[in-house]
């Protein structure tokens, strides 16, 4: 378990990361006309573990607010999140 924590810290920063810099991304080319980044990517990479940094960024930068799919997709995973690692540890 000692071992699951750092590799745990170290995936939730990377995975927020990613998560972030491509929400700003996407709100910084919104209305241009380019490739934009898919919905599904966005909720998948909240899936994934960055879900709160993701929520926070995009109501900070008010980006996808009101779609409601990201509004409450986004806390729905975050509960995800929670209840699984309450559960890792309760099981470890």
């Amino acid at each position: 378990m000692e071992k699951f924590i750092p590799f745990f810290l170290v995936y939730y920063l990377i995975i927020s990361f990613v998560g972030v810099i491509l929400t700003i991304y996407d709100k910084k080319i919104a209305g241009t006309g380019k490739w934009r980044i898919p919905e599904a990517t966005l909720m998948l990479l909240g899936l994934f573990g960055a879900a709160l940094p993701m929520y926070v960024v995009m109501k900070k930068i008010r980006h996808k607010t009101k779609h409601k799919k990201f509004m409450l997709g986004l806390p729905a995973e975050m509960i995800l999140h929670i209840i699984l690692v309450a559960i890792y540890f309760v099981v470890s």
